[in-house]
């Protein structure tokens, strides 16, 4: 019993597709094809300019659009914390390395901090956001199933290849369950709280043994069940376009065309290479 429990995934607190009180958001009838193709759609635009407006306004649009996702403003925010963490990093180095530009207000070394570093380390700063923030609101409640039945069925992709990635998606539910279960057998031991670099160099070769494991049973199991056979294969659940596809790309080029006009009409659209 405690096996067949290990094996199976444990379900999350809300269906993939639906919102925190069980409804489905406007984002699950967009196909999760179009919905790749729109994440391209909101973030290639903002590389041909680095500048602040087009990057905090392509930021504000897209926050307006969380209510179509069926996620909250918190889950938002906290999964946003990682890129305002890494964010700044990225603005440092064009900080101290970017070329002086205006007045320059401190240098030592190959360091140098201007006027003009200083906007482009704003600049990149929000650019980072700005193309990371796509990702969460389209791809936050995405069914790796319907993911795969999109791939396989509207961008064509050789069916070996979806189903490898689908089942693979499956297994990382399970180990993030070993990780936990692991932590609690040492703790239970009385090893789990000495050698932080130890323990997780120790646990990681173990949930690597799983892994190999694991992939070897279900490579031998989809083999068995015909998996790998070059036969046109049959989908139980249909995967189409609609018209809510096309209103999302629209949309998504519509932001881009308001934020980049934001940076014109401001004077502060500069292209990259520039």
């Amino acid at each position: 019993m405690s096996r067949a429990r290990e094996l199976v995934p444990a379900l999350p607190a809300t269906a993939p597709g639906k919102d925190e009180v069980g409804r489905a958001p406007w984002i699950a009838g967009v196909n999760p094809v179009t919905r790749i193709v729109l994440a391209l759609v909101l973030s290639i635009p903002l590389f041909a300019s680095i500048d602040v407006v087009s990057g905090l306004v392509a930021i504000g649009l897209q926050l307006l659009c969380v209510p179509l996702t069926g996620l909250s403003v918190g889950t938002v925010l906290r999964r946003l914390a990682l890129l305002l963490a890494i964010a700044p990093v990225a603005g440092i180095s064009m900080l101290l390395y970017a070329a002086p530009e205006g007045r320059v207000l401190w240098s030592f070394g190959f360091a140098t901090i201007s006027e003009g570093s200083i906007q482009l380390a704003i600049a990149v700063s929000v650019r980072v956001i700005a193309l990371g923030l796509p990702t969460i609101l389209l791809f936050g409640r995405t069914d790796p199933t319907e993911l795969a039945d999109a791939l396989a069925q509207v961008a064509h992709l050789p069916s070996r290849f979806v189903l490898g990635v689908l089942a693979g998606t499956r297994m990382l539910g399970l180990f993030v369950d070993d990780w936990r279960t692991m932590i609690l057998a040492r703790r239970a031991r009385g090893v789990g709280d000495r050698g932080v670099i130890r323990r997780f160099l120790s646990m990681s070769f173990v949930l690597l043994v799983f892994a190999v494991r694991r992939g070897t049973k279900l490579a031998m199991a989809m083999e068995a069940r015909g998996f790998g056979s070059d036969i046109p294969r049959t989908w139980s659940r249909p995967s189409r376009l609609s018209w809510r596809d096309a209103v999302a790309l629209a949309g998504g080029l519509a932001i881009m065309a308001l934020a980049l006009a934001a940076a014109v009409a401001a004077g502060t659209f500069r292209f990259i290479w520039s």
